[in-house]
């Protein structure tokens, strides 16, 4: 098998590509030939260093593929399945809890960045009928975290408003997973060009916060005062005190992302007196990935791709997920 491993330090310039033997599937394990992966912030700041990982670790969360072997006592799959893998392989339901959150693949164990693997049989769902390799892959992270945000801690309905910030993956599916359900979006970007790109997937409303840096205000406006019941919130602390003001009273926002840093000030007073809630949001369970799975088929839902390396570029494709001028999901065929 061919798979791509860290080398230390991390950084782009360390990721090998190595020939290596193949694991034969142990009691409940499943052999998997991976098709495709996609890139996560996470996944970047294992190959960087901001996350330190094991010496030799392949790295990459996301993976779809075919079974070609299964281990003793393994009934859920067959070998020919198409099968796609679970952020937490040791979540499978109920609410999350420290020990739910180990095994993460490319971090915590050996990911996707190989054209076969072997891992427990609980860490696999089905692949959506309706997607390919490439599009199915997108869904591990960045498509459960945006489902778990608004789905099952928002709870989102129909006519709700939801805040989206920025084109990134999580974003983009936000988007998707909130017209779907028939809710009004607003967008926001600091690219026009990708504004209206985000206008073209359903956005009703669109801000450049580089031209309306208040943007909460204008979100209070487009709302007619009400505010936003969600908040796709994926900066961070130079980005929230602007969703706490475009939140509505008793609304959500759902913290995902610290793209503008790890800590900073949030205006308490606002936040309590509107009686609203900040989440965490890390990706979900295996339960809710079997229930966005059947709302991805039902809608015929097609997650957006930006472009599509292979596995040996793998370096180049975090270059361009680096130079943030990607639109969605940026795939890795293997």
């Amino acid at each position: 098998m061919t798979a791509v491993k860290l080398a230390r330090p991390g950084g782009l310039d360390n990721l090998n590509v190595v020939d290596c033997e193949p694991r034969p599937p142990g009691p409940g394990e499943i052999q998997v030939a991976v098709k495709a992966s996609s890139l996560n912030f996470h996944d970047y700041a294992v190959v960087s260093g901001l996350l330190p990982v094991d010496e030799g670790r392949i790295p990459m969360s996301d993976g779809a593929g075919d079974v070609t072997a299964v281990g003793e006592g393994v009934s859920e799959f067959a070998v020919g399945d198409r099968v796609l893998s679970c952020f937490f392989p040791n979540w499978q339901d109920g609410a999350p809890s420290f020990d739910k959150l180990l095994g993460v693949p490319g971090d915590h164990a050996d990911g996707f960045a190989a054209t076969t693997i072997t891992m427990p049989a609980r860490g696999f769902t089905p692949m959506p009928a309706n997607l390919d390799y490439e599009a199915a892959a997108t869904l591990t992270c960045a498509g459960l975290t945006a489902w778990r945000a608004l789905m099952v801690e928002a709870h989102l309905k129909p006519g709700d408003w939801v805040l989206v910030q920025g084109s990134g993956g999580v974003s983009v599916f936000a988007l998707q997973f909130a017209r779907m359900m028939g809710c009004n979006v607003i967008a926001t970007s600091s690219s026009d060009e990708k504004l209206q790109k985000l206008s073209a997937l359903g956005a009703q409303h669109l801000i450049n916060y580089r031209q309306e840096p208040k943007w909460g205000d204008k979100a209070l406006e487009l709302t007619a005062g009400r505010g936003v019941d969600v908040v796709v919130e994926v900066g961070g602390p130079a980005t929230l005190p602007q969703s706490v003001r475009a939140v509505a009273f008793g609304g959500c926002i759902s913290m995902i992302g610290v793209l503008t840093g790890i800590s900073g000030e949030v205006p308490t007073a606002e936040l309590f007196q509107k009686n609203a809630v900040i989440s965490g949001i890390t990706v979900g369970s295996r339960r809710h990935q079997l229930d966005m799975i059947a709302a991805v088929e039902a809608n015929d839902l097609r997650p957006v791709i930006d472009s599509v390396y292979p596995l040996e570029q793998l370096a180049d494709a975090f270059r361009l997920q680096e130079s943030q001028a990607h639109f969605g999901k940026i795939c890795v065929a293997i």
